[in-house]
């Protein structure tokens, strides 16, 4: 940028404005007059409210960078659970497709699904999901699952259902969120995306349905989604 010397002097001319205003404002005499009338008292917070705003908005500069790295590191981490690496050798975060998700009651109208690729093959595909009707919330979730439509793996991200009960979707707590592995639209009847109380294939627990029952059937929309998108995602 060409520096141009009207300009700069002219913002000299606008600081020493401010610099003469702000010394003869903050003169000792004048704020003990300014002091007790309703518009001092006024300037004084919306003063302090902006600084505030001020430093919020520094504070959050500052860090914004840094919880996206973690954001991205924990989301990596997710993917490594639910695609082997041995199935893709580009990085996944960097690859992705949007699709329209409004119709399959996911949580979201449109869902980013992240590619696995080898040699510029699409292997598996990824993409997180939410089960909007726990016991106790949404459960949100996260799938993989082979070119050919089968699950290579499902975890859960996090979710408010009752400890010692219904928590034990987490892999930590017990292997039931493993039984997905293996599973698809081909291998099991829509009968059978249930839980055995229901007539279904997969476990329920004692004293808490409601959970796996929920997980089982986002998990089968899920599939639903990417059979309805299949041509378009293993194929960009």
């Amino acid at each position: 940028m060409k520096f141009d010397p009207t300009n700069f002097s002219h913002w000299q001319e606008k600081i020493a404005l401010v610099k003469a205003f702000l010394k003869v404002w903050l003169e000792p005499s004048n704020l003990a007059r300014l002091r007790p009338t309703l518009e001092f008292q006024t300037g004084v917070l919306a003063g302090f409210a902006l600084l505030a705003s001020v430093l919020l908005g520094v504070t959050n500069c500052s860090t914004e960078s840094t919880i996206l790295q973690r954001l991205n590191e924990d989301l990596a981490k997710s993917l490594e659970e639910v695609v082997p690496n041995d199935l893709h050798d580009n990085d996944m975060l960097l690859d992705t497709v949007t699709i329209p998700s409004a119709d399959y009651n996911l949580g979201a109208d449109e869902t980013t699904v992240y590619l696995a690729k080898k040699s510029g093959k699409v292997t598996a595909v990824c993409f997180k999901f939410v089960a909007p009707d726990g016991y106790s919330g949404a459960i949100n979730m996260i799938m993989g699952i082979d070119r050919d439509g089968t699950l290579l793996g499902v975890r859960v991200l996090s979710h408010k259902e009752t400890p010692g009960l219904g928590d034990k979707i987490e892999v930590a707590k017990s292997d039931w969120i493993l039984s997905f592995v293996g599973r698809s639209l081909d291998n099991l009847t829509q009968a059978q995306w249930a839980v055995k109380k229901d007539g279904g294939v997969f476990d329920q627990f004692s004293g808490a349905t409601i959970t796996p029952r929920k997980s089982v059937q986002a998990t089968y929309r899920g599939l639903q989604l990417f059979k309805a998108h299949q041509a378009q995602l293993i194929n960009p």
